[in-house]
């Protein structure tokens, strides 16, 4: 009896994508520990610079600012001329600078610094959400992206525990070296030596892995089959079908895209609130000292990172690849939940399990900001829109701060301060519910061809195509 020749056998897919998540995932930790620790160590830095509340929210506000102004840029720029380098460059910019500021002399110069760090570090989660979308097929973005956005959630685990313990013993100023600046430089090498633009620029990836990126199974067609009827719940979510934006100029035009960022923007107003200033009530009005302070501020981050991981797997799978059923969730539950954080009693383990479940609710949905853009758009267009979406969404990160801080200096309540987080929350629910969802299978007769057909045409012939950004 005759053998089957070897070659006649499938190829086995390189899988090397998940490497490039894996090391997107460490890189985004190290970028987002500096956010995470800022709030642990704002009470030493208060104390060293005689800061009102009001400026000390400015110092983590600024950030945001620097921030949101490089977003659009970035996506432009990255749409051109790919990811790879430019972001290594942010990475190692954002090393150079946080170790400038661990150096600081005063209060002015600590708030220009910050102000630079977000300039430059801006072009990171642009560069990185491109990667993923232009290295996974769409079967597979709601959880890639749900990686990603639980490295948003582990640096926050992780930063404020090394943070109380190395401030206390070597000063604060050493949190911004050893936490952030060493590990950036670091992680800025390894980046541009493992990670490409696009899958076909790279040696590691084999035709059987190319084309399984591609969706060579999974066009259009295919999509919308596995995305299938899920009745009410798609009248709910005002599912339609509509070609995907192929202009820059469509992008700017729709209220999808506006009224996601608006979301965002509310979500960012939690998320960075939360991160600036859950230390400070811990410490200020629960009577937490700072080690205990260091490991209950880790717990909305550790129901943060389950969250995320789950949320995009519920997304891709239960959902079929919807992205407004998790939205809207994030933000009813978490509403619910910031109120139940204000008439918590003081008993360490009730209030642990609050902020975790919190940090569950507030990130189960937040992969679906990042994704819900990619059935909207074609490859070439998603750089620009999400681009949109992360810079006015960290507006929010920007404003917060600020704003609880001011509360704060008004009414010294963080009853008052935290009721901001519920409101705006609700705010954000409304607006989601007057988006449209966009069914995969109408992306069709884009520019006269298939957008799927588009994708997998560029990647075949090796032409650039671009793809983008968030958090």
């Amino acid at each position: 009896m005759s053998q089957e020749p070897q070659d006649t056998l499938p190829a086995r897919r390189s899988h090397y994508r998940w490497v490039v998540l894996s090391t997107i995932f460490v890189g985004y930790v190290i970028c987002m520990a500096d956010r995470s620790n800022i709030g642990t160590i704002l009470p030493m830095m208060r104390g060293e610079f005689e800061i009102s509340n009001f400026t000390a929210g400015a110092v983590s506000s600024l950030f945001f600012l620097g921030y949101a102004i490089s977003q659009i840029p970035a996506g432009l720029v990255m749409g051109k001329k790919g990811t790879r380098t430019i972001v290594s460059v942010a990475i190692l910019g954002f090393a150079i600078v946080t170790f400038l500021i661990g150096h600081t002399t005063g209060a002015l110069m600590l708030l220009v610094l910050r102000l630079c760090l977000g300039l430059i570090e801006g072009a990171t989660p642009v560069g990185m959400t491109s990667t993923i979308n232009a290295w996974f097929p769409f079967k597979e973005k709601g959880t890639a992206t749900g990686v990603y956005i639980a490295s948003t959630m582990l640096a926050p685990i992780i930063a404020p525990i090394l943070s109380t313990h190395i401030s206390s013993a070597y000063g604060w100023r050493q949190v911004f070296i050893w936490v952030s600046a060493i590990p950036g430089v670091i992680m800025a090498v390894v980046f541009f030596l493992v990670v490409r633009s696009h899958p076909w620029q790279s040696k590691h990836v084999n035709k059987a892995e190319l084309d399984h990126i591609k969706g060579d199974s999974g066009s259009a067609a295919a999509a919308a089959q596995d995305f299938g009827d899920m009745g009410i719940l798609d009248r709910i979510i005002r599912l339609t079908k509509a070609k995907p934006f192929s202009t820059n100029r469509e992008v700017l035009k729709s209220w999808n895209i506006w009224g996601v960022t608006i979301a965002y923007f509310c979500m960012n107003n939690v998320l960075y609130g939360m991160i600036t200033w859950i230390p400070s009530y811990l410490h200020a009005a629960r009577g937490y000292d700072v080690i205990s302070m260091g490991w209950m501020s880790a717990m909305p981050y550790i129901g943060g990172f389950v969250g995320a991981l789950l949320g995009g797997v519920v997304s891709d799978r239960v959902f079929h690849g919807r992205r407004k059923p998790t939205m809207m969730l994030t933000a009813l539950l978490t509403a619910v939940m910031m109120g139940l954080l204000l008439v918590t009693p003081d008993n360490s383990l009730l209030l642990a399990l609050v902020l975790i479940f919190t940090g569950f609710f507030l990130n189960i949905g937040w992969s679906a900001f990042t994704s819900i853009a990619m059935n909207m758009t074609t490859t070439k267009t998603y750089p620009f829109a999400i681009s949109i979406i992360n810079s006015g969404g960290n507006l929010g990160g920007f404003f917060s701060p600020m704003i609880v801080g001011a509360v704060l200096d008004l009414t010294g309540n963080y009853t008052m301060a935290f009721s901001y987080f519920v409101f705006i929350l609700v705010a954000a629910f409304v607006i989601l519910f007057t988006l449209r969802e966009f069914r995969p299978g109408s992306r069709l007769e884009v520019g006269g061809k298939d957008a799927t057909s588009e994708t997998t045409a560029s990647v075949s012939s090796q032409e650039p195509v671009a793809a983008a950004s968030n958090r």
